[in-house]
């Protein structure tokens, strides 16, 4: 600990060195308007100096150590399962940013095969019907949660996933679906999603008849359109059906539609991908579509379901609902999940659920507005009245999609995928936010593989001063947890441990007073900073400490993971950002503002995610008031004394990116 501290004084004492030439006062600038992403090329130069790096550096020798926890796992987007006759099953499994695993032993163990490469976020894997080794990946999670993470493009292995070679479209940046020919390997499909954050035209449907030698999009629609499934007809492999999304996530918004989206909708092609037509008869008008889920039948193919994130609006909020989870307002109850059946192969459609009061109420609770998260559905491949849709939680059809049901005992209900054996239908995996699960007889039971798959998300870690010390952290969709560092037997000897709960929720960031290990601070969504005291139990435990304002002043704003930090200066004084600077000189109990608005705050940039808020604060342990400060939306500021007076640093010679060319 005490080295460590020693190179993050260094590290500030040169900053604060650099930083000593620049005077003046703090103005409100334009906020800069062209955001583009960093260029494929630059990616991947930048990937290939990395390796060149690693082989040269001094500290190649030292090795990262597992920690743990041995009892979580975390989100996968995806799966492809080999069934050898006699054998048990091999499946690789693709997670949001722990890369591709492999079983060979239906998850007793787990090995990682693609953690070396560019990104290790996965949006699809698929293995060819020839050849259970040609494995192909396409990178980038096209769920575009908070915490996703863009692709590189597809990679292709030939030898079970021990080897892997960049086949191309890098700039796809989220890849939902790859199909790969039943007969002619060297026929793919990619459906790419695109870009989360920014318009591109690297999207919709890609082919490619060489391998991935070389790529043609054979269908696209616009930059704001991408292709977010895509499904082969198992008896005629020049029949393709694609489902497209036209979305573009804004930083203040989660995905939505709007009145002028005409993109959305499902394609079919009859010709191996060289012409396409629209097939949306029957489904909601273009501007309420969402995502849409596609899946075919395998005994019965004229036989399709589509999901369709549907966001006509339903009903006006209840009184209760008039705020969503995390006290947001309500911008009223969209219908969310439909389900719709063609009987002649997409021709046509029709609703099945839901249509009754019943059935409105279920499915609504089971997407709301959360459909663009999830968005499959499969179904049994030897029986057409058999479909299960992915949400919150997983849903069952026996009756061709009229009623649904939950299915239960899953660890996990934030479900993203589902692979049905066509050999027998009972033999179910299922990926989710809680790892993989596996279920013999038809999804009454389920085995878990969360002590075995360690994928687990960290939005942030932190560690007290404790004797073990204890390190922290939140993870995705789980709360946050703590373990004991054990170096009784060495370093070269930790062990990894189960982790238990631990102050904080989801996305927290958590600090801990180095006087007394028990005092822990932990910050959910948007702000809501806690203290709380481990030796205390029922409801003095815990303490809210969220700074307030008068009805007449503008709300606070708080980032998802708002950032807060304890002074290396007094225990007792607590930083925490909001689009302001909050200080507290005693534990939180109290607050005053030391800062404007630091932000490029834009009123129009206003919508159900706060947005142009704090999300890194640093104070130099050598100065008391020298505080650094940095937003969401790229500015940097300083202030020397405590708040007295800010200067804006992003821009002009300070080597930080130009906010006007970076996302």
């Amino acid at each position: 600990m005490t080295r460590i501290k020693y190179y993050i004084c260094l590290g500030v004492l040169f900053l604060t060195s650099l930083l000593t030439i620049y005077r003046g006062t703090y103005a409100q600038p334009k906020k800069p308007q062209s955001i583009q992403n960093t260029p494929p090329e630059l990616r991947l130069k930048g990937f290939e100096e990395h390796l060149q790096m690693k082989k040269t550096t001094p500290y190649a020798s030292l090795k990262w150590q597992f920690l743990g926890p041995i009892n979580v796992s975390g989100r996968c987007t995806g799966m492809a399962v080999v069934t050898p006759k006699g054998k048990n099953y091999t499946i690789y499994v693709a997670t949001a940013s722990g890369g591709v695993w492999k079983t060979d032993n239906e998850g007793t163990t787990w090995v990682p095969i693609f953690d070396q490469e560019l990104s290790t976020s996965i949006g699809a894997i698929a293995l060819s019907p020839t050849n259970p080794n040609l494995i192909w990946v396409g990178t980038g999670e096209a769920n575009i949660f908070r915490s996703s993470h863009p692709g590189c493009g597809v990679y292709k292995s030939e030898d079970g996933g021990k080897t892997w070679k960049h086949m191309g479209l890098t700039d796809t940046n989220t890849i939902a679906r790859i199909v790969i020919n039943p007969v002619n390997p060297n026929i793919v499909y990619v459906a790419a999603s695109g870009h989360e954050w920014t318009f591109n035209q690297e999207r919709g449907v890609y082919k490619t008849e060489d391998g991935g030698k070389t790529w043609k999009k054979v269908l696209y629609i616009n930059d704001q359109t991408g292709a977010i499934d895509l499904i082969m007809d198992p008896k005629d492999s020049q029949i393709l059906y694609a489902a497209t999304w036209q979305r573009i996530r804004e930083k203040w918004n989660d995905p939505r539609n709007e009145p002028n989206y005409t993109g959305s909708g499902i394609w079919k092609t009859v010709d191996g991908g060289n012409t396409w037509k629209p097939i949306n008869n029957g489904l909601p008008e273009p501007k309420f579509r969402g995502r849409i889920g596609l899946t075919i039948c395998l005994s019965k193919p004229e036989t399709l379901y589509a999901l369709v994130d549907n966001y006509e609006i339903g009903r006006q909020p209840t009184e209760e609902e008039k705020k969503d989870v995390y006290g947001l307002p309500s911008t009223g109850i969209i219908k969310g999940a439909t389900v719709y059946r063609s009987d002649d192969r997409g021709e046509n459609w029709r609703l099945v659920a839901p249509t009754t009061e019943a059935m409105k109420k279920y499915l609504e609770r089971h997407s709301g507005t959360y459909g663009w998260v999830f968005g499959q559905i499969k179904v049994d491949p030897n029986n057409s009245e058999v479909v299960y849709i992915m949400g919150v939680p997983m849903s069952v059809s026996r009756d061709g999609g009229k009623t649904f049901t939950e299915i239960e005992s899953l660890y996990h209900v934030d479900n993203h995928g589902l692979w049905i054996d066509p050999e027998n239908s009972n033999y179910l995996v299922n990926v989710n936010d809680g790892g993989l699960e596996i279920s013999y007889d038809g999804g009454k039971n389920w085995r878990n593989t969360r002590m075995t798959l360690p994928v687990c998300q960290f939005f942030n870690v932190n560690y007290d001063m404790d004797t073990p010390f204890h390190v922290y952290g939140s993870m995705q969709d789980h709360g946050s947890f703590r373990a004991p560092v054990d170096l009784s037997r060495g370093r070269d000897n930790i062990r990894p441990i189960e982790f238990e709960s631990a102050p904080g929720g989801e996305g927290s960031h958590h600090a801990i007073d180095p006087t007394n290990p028990n005092i822990v601070y932990s910050c959910g969504f948007y702000g809501n900073l806690t203290r709380t005291d481990l030796r205390l139990k029922g409801p003095e435990r815990t303490k809210l400490i969220v700074p307030r304002v008068y009805p007449d002043e503008p709300r606070l704003r708080g980032q998802w993971l708002a950032h807060f930090i304890l002074s290396p200066h007094n225990h007792n004084i607590v930083y925490l950002g909001m689009q302001y600077l909050f200080r507290s000189l005693d534990r939180g109990d109290t607050w005053e503002r030391i800062s404007p608005d630091l932000s490029y705050y834009r009123p129009e940039e206003s919508g159900d995610i706060p947005y142009h808020t704090i999300t890194a604060i640093s104070e130099s342990p050598l100065m008391y008031g020298l505080i650094y400060v940095g937003t969401d939306d790229g500015r940097v500021s300083v202030t020397r004394d405590g708040g007295k007076t800010w200067k804006e640093i992003t821009a002009g010679g300070h080597g930080l990116p130009d906010p006007a060319r970076s996302s």
